[in-house]
């Protein structure tokens, strides 16, 4: 097994406008694609994972390039095709707890998207499960657990998980993955109820 690639630079989102330029269903999916694939994607591979032609995929990559999310990635040799690739595999948002209302409401359109997107990845699965490998359906898990926290704890909480989740990041796995690999959404949250 290789050694994992150190983390690629993270990217901080303050700007509203950036957040509703995000907050498109395909422009999550492409995101999500260059910030794993190495070399980077074109116009074409990403309108597969987007789900849209290439020539409206280019309209989406040609808008987050606007904004600073992605940028052309060096040439694998043919002129012709621009290949792009994620200035930063992951991204922080961060409107500040005392943003004004138009920062507000991009952070939550935002966020809704990525619920969106995050609870439609759930039923898909919910709705094939009975045909996937018995291993596969052992091995997810669905919780819901409420914790008493102080603040202090839950920083370390969270800590404690992304630590034991970066080992598996697929970006960093994706060049040499172990046989029987798959991509797996891991959705954590935590937040107070009160």
């Amino acid at each position: 097994m290789s050694e994992p690639r150190p983390e690629q630079r993270r990217a901080t989102i303050s700007d509203p406008q950036v957040m509703r330029a995000l907050a498109h269903p395909a422009r999550m999916a492409i995101m999500e694609h260059l910030g794993t694939v190495e070399g980077g994607a074109t116009a074409t591979e990403c309108a597969e994972i987007a789900g849209l032609s290439p020539s409206a995929t280019s309209y989406h990559l040609r808008e987050l390039a606007k904004f600073g999310l992605i940028e052309q990635a060096p040439s694998r040799g043919d002129a012709r095709e621009r290949v792009w690739q994620a200035f930063s595999p992951s991204y922080y948002v961060e409107s500040g707890q005392h943003a004004d209302s138009e920062a507000r409401a991009a952070e939550l359109a935002l966020v809704d998207a990525h619920l969106a997107r995050d609870s439609q990845r759930v039923r898909d699965w919910i709705r094939r499960a009975p045909d996937e490998p018995v291993e596969w359906y052992q091995a997810t898990w669905f919780s819901d657990t409420l914790l008493l926290l102080t603040a202090e704890e839950l920083a370390g909480l969270n800590e404690a998980i992304q630590k034991l989740m970066e080992p598996y990041r697929r970006r960093l796995r994706v060049a040499d993955p172990p046989a029987g690999a798959r991509t797996v959404a891991a959705q954590y949250r935590a937040l107070p109820l009160d």
